[in-house]
This record gives structure tokens, C-alpha cells and sequence, in this order.
């Protein structure tokens, strides 16, 4: 696998680490793809009755990498025509960001249990992608929160309404404040809130629990509760979720916003979308990757 994710079994466990802590383990395609690939492997292997997902270095990721312009995999394609300018294609956007939400998901249907780890931050598209595993730990001075909620996104896996209830989930997208580690475990979002220090440790012994139930067990157990939440409605609110994501890039609001990063810079741009809320980047003592 890739250096940018790091793939390890041991004591009947896998553990998948995005290692990019230069870029506070920020998501790329490549990353997204590795992360799949690793919980793939993790579902074949004999050897393993769970899983961990974390982040090398101090964070867990800041979210999308919005610095990084490789291009990104679209499993599409259609007739190319000339585009007048600011012309949006939602299909080939829906596209793109279903393909992320279809490997993001691979840990939803990972028949095996997927513990999240979270320190540092988890911001934005890290949202979508940890909050499909099915156990959270966080670090005690660790973050989460969907800031893009500000502009220029909605959540795509669409997991915060049916993992937290009607009240706080509009609590924190209407306004993408950040949650600490105090209140994500008083709301219910976490299991664990354990020191920084320590929770590696704790999670990977919470992991190793799971060796001794009975893999069909454990598979059948998580089939039936994600089966009640796709039930009530999860994949139509991913759909909605992933084309209302692309529908916030492209109205006049986001165009110009994107466009002050080259006028203004990134972080600057970032501060004044924080700065009310005084969160993130505005939190004294705390840094904000991307998104």
C-alpha cells in the first residue's frame, strides 16, 4: 500500500493510518482509495476480527485536502461539449463525490467492526469518512466538526442526523461549530473520551475484545442495526446529501469564495469563516487543516 497509508495486522487486529501528518493527514484520492483498499484487505484476512482507523501524527485529518489539484477518479464519463463559463455538470459532480461516499461506505459494510480513532481535528470530509465506522474514540483535547457547513459543503455520507437525533444534529450544521471531546461524548457521538496519551493504547485493547466473538457473530450483529438505519431512509439522505455538496460549490456565494483563496490566501480566507464563531483556526492554541 502506499506510504500515505500505512496497513498493519497484528494480535488480530488491522490497523489502516492515513500517514500524512505534513498535511495533517489531509484526503486526497489516492488516500481515500488506500483507506478502501486497506479495509478490504482487513475483510479478507482470516486473521483479523476488527479493525482501527487513525491518523499518524497529531490529528486524525483536517478533511479535503483543498491545496492539492491532482486530479481526482470520476467513474464517468459522457460526450464532452464546449461549456459556457461557470457551467456545472451535477451528474459528473454526483459522480465524483458518490465515488468517494461509495468508498467511505465500505466501512458501513464492512462485515467486520471498524473503531475510529480521533485526535486532534476531524474537519469536514474527515466527518464523512469516520463516522462510518461504528465505534468512536476521541482524544479528551480532540475536535469534530462539519465547517463546511459555513459554505461550500454539505455532509455526503449524511451520518450526523442518525448518529446524533434531530436536535443536535442541527445544533452543529446549521452552524459547523466544532465539538469538543467533552460534548461529543455527552451528545452521544463518542463512545470513549480518553487522554491523548493513552488512547492508542485503550482502543487497540478495546479492539483485541472483539477476537473472542464469533466473526458470523459479529457480522450478522452489525448487519441487523445498519439495516435498521438504512431503513429509515440513510441511502436517499446520502444521495441528497452528496448532490446538495455539489449544488453549495456552485452558487455565487461559494464561486467567490473560492476565488478569494488566490486574492486573500487559504488561511486568511479560512480565519474569516471562522472568526465569528471563534472555533478551528480561531481557537487559541489549535490549528485547522483544510476541510
Amino acid at each position: 500500500m502506499s506510504e500515505e497509508v500505512l496497513y498493519e495486522e497484528r494480535d488480530g487486529i488491522a490497523i489502516i493510518a492515513i500517514n500524512r501528518p505534513e498535511k495533517k493527514n489531509t484526503l486526497t484520492d489516492g488516500v481515500i482509495q488506500k483507506i478502501a483498499d486497506g479495509i478490504d484487505e482487513a475483510s479478507r484476512s482470516k486473521q483479523v476480527a476488527a479493525i482501527i482507523l487513525r491518523g499518524v501524527g497529531d490529528t486524525f485529518t483536517a478533511g479535503y485536502d483543498l491545496t492539492n489539484r491532482e486530479p481526482w477518479d470520476i467513474p464517468y464519463g459522457a460526450p464532452e461539449i464546449e461549456k459556457r463559463a461557470g457551467a456545472w455538470d451535477p451528474v459528473r459532480d454526483l459522480q465524483f463525490m458518490g465515488n468517494n461516499v461509495k468508498r467511505f461506505m465500505s466501512i458501513w459494510e464492512c462485515p467486520k467492526p471498524v473503531l475510529g480513532e480521533i485526535k486532534g481535528w476531524a474537519i469536514g470530509g474527515a466527518t464523512d469518512l469516520v463516522l462510518c465506522c461504528d465505534l468512536l474514540f476521541m482524544a479528551s483535547d480532540a475536535h469534530i466538526g462539519y465547517a463546511p457547513s459555513r459554505i461550500y459543503g454539505t455532509p455526503t455520507t449524511m451520518l450526523w442526523v442518525y448518529r446524533l437525533g434531530l436536535e443536535h444534529a442541527k445544533q452543529f450544521l446549521l452552524t459547523g461549530r466544532a465539538i469538543d471531546a467533552e460534548t461529543a461524548f455527552r451528545i452521544g457521538l463518542v463512545s470513549h473520551v480518553v487522554e491523548a496519551d493513552k488512547l492508542a493504547g485503550f482502543i487497540e485493547a478495546e479492539a483485541k475484545r472483539f477476537t473472542n466473538i464469533p466473526a458470523n457473530q459479529l457480522a450478522l450483529n452489525k448487519l441487523l442495526i445498519n439495516q435498521a438505519f438504512e431503513n429509515m431512509g440513510l441511502r436517499t439522505s446520502q444521495l441528497l446529501g452528496t448532490f446538495f455538496d455539489g449544488v453549495t460549490r456552485h452558487t455565487e456565494e461559494a464561486y467567490r469564495w473560492a476565488e478569494s483563496f488566490s486574492e486573500k490566501g487559504f488561511r486568511e480566507v479560512i480565519r474569516e469563516r471562522d472568526a465569528p464563531w471563534q472555533d478551528y483556526g480561531e481557537k487559541p492554541d489549535n490549528t485547522e487543516g483544510s476541510e
